[in-house]
C-alpha cells in the first residue's frame, strides 16, 4: 500500500532524507520514530506529494506520487503537522470545502461528513470559526479532513499533538479502528503511542532508517529486557539477597525511589529465582516486576549512538 525506494530529500548541501526504503502492507500502522530534524516529516510529505523527493521515488497503492499524482492522493488521507486550515471558515464550511476538493460524489457527501463528524467528536463546534477553536479541536478537524473520503491510506504527522488524556484515548482508538482495512503511518515523538496504535516502527535519524520492527523486538533490545524491578522495605537486604542469584549479572538501586533492578546474564531468566530467594529471607516487597524492556532507552541509544557515529 506504500512503498518507498531510496527516497532522499536535498536542500542543496543539506541532506534531509537519505534513501530511505520501506514498504508497509494493510493493516499496518507504522510508528515513525525520531529526534527532532531526523527527516519523518520531510518523508511523510514526500509520500504524500507534498514534497517532490531529490532521488528515489515513492507509491501509494501503486501508484507513484511524483508520475501519477492525483490518482495517488484520491487514495491518501493527510494530516501534517500542525494541522493546517483556513481559520476564518467554520468547521461545517472547511469539511464542505474538502469535500468538494475530493470531488465527493454529492450523494455520499453527508454520510462521509457525519461519519467524519461522529468520530472526531465535532458536532458542537460545527458553526465555529477553525480560528477561534483550542488546539485540541483544530487537530481533531485535521483528522476529520484526512478521514473525510474514507481513503485506504493514512499519514498522520503527530496526530494526538495538543490533545488532553481523554482526546488522545479517543484518538488513538480511533486509529486501531480504521487500522483493520487501511494502512495507516504515524510520525510521533510520543513513545506510550508506539504501545498503543502501533504494529511496527521505524526509528530514523540524521534521515536514515536506524531500526525497523515491532515494538516488542524493539523492547527486546533494550538492556532492561527480562531484568526484575523491586520495591522492598529494606533495601540493603534485599541487595544483599540478590547477590546470591547466580544468573544475575548486575544489580541497580535507583537514588530517588530505592527501586531495585536485577539484570540477568545475557540469555538467563532470573524472576523465578529472584522471587524464591525474597521469599526465603523473608524480605518484604510492595512491588515486584518483571520488564519486558523500555523503548525510551532503546529509542536513545539506536539515535544517540547514530550522532556519536557521525561526530567521529
Amino acid at each position: 500500500m506504500i512503498e518507498t525506494q531510496a527516497l532522499g530529500k536535498r536542500y542543496g548541501d543539506l541532506v534531509a532524507v537519505d534513501g530511505i526504503t520501506f514498504k508497509v502492507e494493510p493493516g499496518q500502522v507504522l510508528g515513525f520514530l525520531g529526534p527532532n530534524g531526523a527527516g519523518k516529516s520531510t518523508t511523510m510529505k514526500m509520500i504524500a506529494g507534498f514534497l517532490a523527493p531529490t532521488s528515489g521515488s515513492a507509491k501509494v497503492c501503486g501508484f507513484d506520487v511524483e508520475t501519477q499524482p492525483i490518482e495517488a492522493k484520491r487514495v491518501l488521507g493527510y494530516l501534517p503537522e500542525g494541522a493546517p486550515s483556513y481559520g476564518e471558515m467554520s468547521v461545517r464550511q472547511f469539511l464542505g470545502f474538502i469535500a468538494e476538493a475530493r470531488d465527493i460524489a454529492t450523494d455520499m457527501r453527508r454520510k462521509r461528513f457525519d461519519d467524519a463528524v461522529g468520530r472526531l467528536n465535532l458536532e458542537g463546534v460545527l458553526e465555529q470559526p477553525i480560528e477561534t477553536l483550542s488546539k485540541g479541536f483544530k487537530r481533531r478537524v485535521g483528522l476529520a479532513q484526512a478521514i473525510l473520503h474514507d481513503p485506504k491510506v493514512l499519514i498522520l504527522d503527530e496526530p494526538t499533538d495538543g490533545l488532553d488524556p481523554n482526546q488522545k484515548h479517543e484518538v488513538r482508538t480511533l486509529i486501531n479502528a480504521m487500522a483493520r482495512d487501511k494502512t495507516i503511518i504515524v510520525s510521533t515523538h510520543v513513545l506510550e503511542e508506539v504501545h498503543a496504535v502501533c504494529s511496527r516502527a521505524i526509528i530514523i535519524a540524521k534521515g536514515r532508517v536506524l531500526a525497523d520492527a515491532t515494538p516488542a523486538e524493539l523492547e527486546a533490545r533494550s538492556r532492561y529486557h527480562q531484568a526484575v524491578s523491586l520495591t522492598a522495605t529494606d533495601t540493603r537486604a534485599a541487595r544483599e539477597a540478590l547477590s546470591r542469584v547466580a544468573d544475575v549479572a548486575a544489580i541497580e538501586v535507583d537514588a530517588q525511589d530505592g527501586r531495585i533492578t536485577a539484570f540477568p546474564k545475557p540469555g538467563k531468566q532470573i524472576f523465578v529465582a529472584v522471587n524464591q530467594v525474597l521469599q526465603e529471607r523473608n524480605i518484604v516487597v510492595r512491588e515486584l516486576a518483571l520488564e519486558g524492556g523500555r523503548l525510551d532507552e532503546v529509542f536513545r541509544t539506536i539515535t544517540q549512538g547514530r550522532a556519536q557515529e557521525a561526530q567521529a
